[in-house]
């Protein structure tokens, strides 16, 4: 009987740590899909990432309305 209880705990704990896993990584990972579409609507616009935001790379060719539509439909996901 000792020994199903002390499996069962066990049990609880592994359950315990995938949950907490779980609670920590998903934001992570939704942080780093959000930067990765936006970095790619900025290049498909014709701008570049810098600093956090999408600037004009200087060749003429940036789309600022093309690049947020982009962003609007990556984040609608």
């Amino acid at each position: 009987m000792k020994e199903a209880a002390g499996e069962a705990n066990l049990t609880v704990v592994a359950i315990i740590l995938i949950g907490v896993i779980v609670a920590v990584v998903t934001p992570l990972i939704t942080s780093l899909m959000s930067n990765t579409a936006n970095r790619a609507c900025c290049t498909d616009a014709g701008g570049v990432w810098r600093g956090g935001s999408c600037q004009d790379g200087g060749s003429g060719q940036f789309d600022s309305s093309g690049y947020q539509s982009c962003v609007d439909n990556a984040n609608s996901d």
